[in-house]
């Protein structure tokens, strides 16, 4: 089976652009937590584990932690920041299994 060399290199060029997107937004919601839409939010989320609907509030599951919060646009910060704490203990897990 032949391959088209140029939707190859289109889908490549796609996946790219995803990750740069993806953390530009986690960038642009670390400089400002204060002022962090839910879509966006849930984006970052689902980026490094996912979303569990249920119960009063849905929950984020990242790692080992589960995080309950409040689907509300802005989110608070301190959700936020919360949820930020979680994925960096997660990268830094990441790291020293990588070594």
């Amino acid at each position: 089976m032949k391959t088209c060399p140029l939707l190859t290199t289109s889908i490549i060029y796609d996946t790219i652009s995803n990750v740069t997107k993806a953390e530009k937004l986690e960038r642009r919601i670390r400089e400002n937590p204060e002022n962090t839409a839910l879509e966006d939010l849930e984006s970052v989320i689902n980026r490094y584990g996912k979303i569990v609907f249920g119960g009063n509030h849905p929950k984020a599951v990242i790692g080992g932690h589960v995080f309950p919060y409040k689907r509300e646009n802005p989110v608070k910060a301190h959700y936020v920041e919360k949820i930020l704490e979680m994925i960096d203990e997660l990268k830094g897990e990441d790291s020293v299994s990588e070594k």
